[in-house]
């Protein structure tokens, strides 16, 4: 089977470099991913899976960091022009892009869960020569987005996965369920799914991503570890304004409450159950030198090794800014607009796929442990499996990058993405014949 599922997935090369550079050229960012989100729906529909999509697997609640309504019809409106489904746009109407594809396999058995992210980056895209997708012709047409962090590898990988356990159907035991992820930059759109609950009934969940803490083509760490949890939020302070010389007491400063929660925030205590982080990204306030500022915002965000250790940063960082507010006489909003759990791969996942990915022969190089240092919201998904009862991995599969993720001339080796279809598919069929339990 092994075999035959790396024969299955070379046969696709050409259809998946061709997917991946129609998705690289139509980059859409988060909550914007209509044509894209389309184009996935698609495919699972030609391919015989049952597809959700939209409310059906998006919370309204759950989402986070979301445009406008005036600049969601923009972008929908933009994917009807760059041809994407209007039955499928309609569907995703508010931003809800995300889609499932459930494929149902001739045996009974447990249900494994793959997620794949779908959404570009807010970044304008290199304009030359030295640049192959501009070189080549296949760089972002929408200006201001782009693939900068290999999610159109991604989601022509989810896609040629779904082709190959399409083909041996019949074969299979149990279910498949391939989740398609809107909004992870920023870890604005797992929340929304899992509330959703869409992994619920998921027994094995994997995650993958390219390159990252992995730059060689070629390697590959099935268990990757380091998630850090994280709350992204927004505080917004409407103050009262005033003329500065003339009635400032008639005022209420918004900036002087927004500068006291900034300095305030870093002095939150560190955790002793393990590493805390706040950053105070950005300080915008006032309007004029004599007028009293009577608006403030600050980006802020919190990190911690745990779950609970962030929740702790956050609650801190809420009451801190709350009472910086009050010490001006000044309401304060704040939003969360985006956020990840913090877990690890489970590691009795993680050995059963390090024996598949050397059983598989396509590489080079395994590395134990990669430790990613920094937050994914594929997280959101493996904690809400753990918790009932399921278990989880997050794969890297190692990749030659042309610069750093999110830089405005990030590419990545496309040879690599049929080997991650290969050993993401016989991982699959693995973990439904002989499921993994804790």
């Amino acid at each position: 089977m092994t075999q035959r599922i790396t024969e299955l997935a070379k046969a696709l090369e050409a259809k998946v470099i061709e997917r991946r550079r129609d998705l690289h050229r139509h980059a859409e960012a988060a909550w914007t991913e209509f044509r894209t989100a389309s184009v996935v729906a698609d495919a699972l529909t030609a391919l015989g899976y049952e597809v959700l999509a939209g409310a059906q697997v998006v919370a309204e609640e759950g989402m986070m960091g979301v445009p406008s309504a005036a600049e969601l019809d923009k972008h929908a409106q933009r994917a009807l022009d760059q041809g994407a489904n209007p039955a499928w746009v309609a569907k995703m109407q508010g931003g809800k892009t995300g889609v499932v594809g459930i494929l149902r396999g001739g045996k009974p058995g447990p249900t494994v869960a793959l997620r794949f992210d779908m959404d570009a980056n807010d970044v304008v895209e290199a304009k030359e020569e030295t640049h192959r997708p501009f070189r080549e012709g296949f760089a972002s047409v929408n200006h201001g987005a782009m693939h900068a962090c290999g999610h159109d590898g991604h989601t022509a990988i989810g896609l040629g996965v779904a082709e190959v356990l399409a083909k041996i159907k019949d074969e299979l035991c149990g279910t498949v369920k391939l989740v398609f992820q809107p909004a992870e930059e920023g870890v604005r759109g797992a929340k929304a799914m899992v509330m959703a609950g869409v992994v619920d009934d998921v027994d094995m969940m994997l995650g993958m991503h390219l390159g990252f803490v992995l730059r060689k083509s070629g390697a590959v760490c099935c268990a990757t570890s380091g998630f850090l949890a994280t709350t992204k939020l927004d505080a917004t302070a409407p103050g009262v304004r005033a003329h500065a010389g003339g009635a400032p007491e008639t005022g209420r400063t918004a900036l002087l409450a927004a500068a006291t929660a900034a300095v305030n925030l870093h002095a939150i205590s560190r955790h002793s159950a393990g590493a805390s982080r706040i950053n105070v990204g950005v300080l915008n306030a006032g309007t004029g030198r004599n007028v009293v500022p009577a608006n403030a915002v600050l980006k802020i965000e919190t990190r911690g090794t745990t779950s609970a250790i962030n929740e702790y940063v956050y609650e801190e960082a809420v009451r801190i800014i709350n009472a910086s507010a009050a010490m001006y006489g000044v309401k304060v909003e704040i939003t969360e607009m985006g956020g990840a759990a913090g877990c690890d791969s489970d590691a009795v996942l993680g050995d059963r796929l390090r024996k598949v990915a050397e059983n598989s022969g396509l590489f080079q190089n395994q590395v134990a442990n990669a430790d990613l240092g920094g937050s994914e919201d594929c997280t959101y998904f493996m904690e809400r499996v753990q918790q009932r009862g399921g278990v989880a991995a997050y794969m890297v599969v190692g990749s030659e990058i042309a610069a750093g993720h999110h830089d405005s001339r990030f590419d990545f080796d496309e040879g690599v993405m049929t080997n991650a279809i290969a050993l993401i598919a016989t991982a699959t069929v693995d973990l439904l014949q002989n499921p993994v339990a804790k």
